[in-house]
């Protein structure tokens, strides 16, 4: 049996592990709930455009499951998804790219012209809505 040297152990359970970005660093995730943000405002500012409701939760679920299965506990999840600076930040963000596209939220007519356009080319946020 071969054992490993003491100086190597006492480093190794000395170094602190990676501790893990918040979840709004987290690019896949990050990125998963702003597409989900951006057809919610869609959704929200037009009346004849409605959510696809079971294929946005199966994506919020799968967010959560890869959430989890990176080592965030469901405490953190909730935390961040639920947290009012994070949703003002969100909605900024939100806000922020749809204005970089020509779109200004509050803007009836423009969102709803850009939702229609999503739908029509089967885009990530475009499959969020009908």
């Amino acid at each position: 049996m071969r054992l490993i040297p003491t100086t190597i152990l006492c480093l190794a359970l000395a170094t602190p592990l990676a501790a893990k970005p918040p979840l709004s660093q987290v690019p896949e995730i990050e990125n998963g709930l702003t597409t989900i943000a951006i057809a919610d405002a869609i959704r929200k500012e037009c009346d004849g455009i409605k959510a696809r409701v079971l294929r946005a939760t199966n994506t919020v679920n799968a967010l959560k499951s890869r959430a989890l299965a990176l080592g965030y506990s469901e405490a953190e999840i909730e935390a961040y998804v639920t947290s009012p600076a994070e949703q003002d930040r969100m909605r900024a963000k939100v806000e922020s790219w749809l204005a970089e596209r020509g779109v200004h939220a509050g803007r009836s007519k423009e969102m709803c012209a850009f939702g229609k356009a999503e739908i029509a080319r089967a885009s990530r946020i475009g499959t969020l809505l009908r």
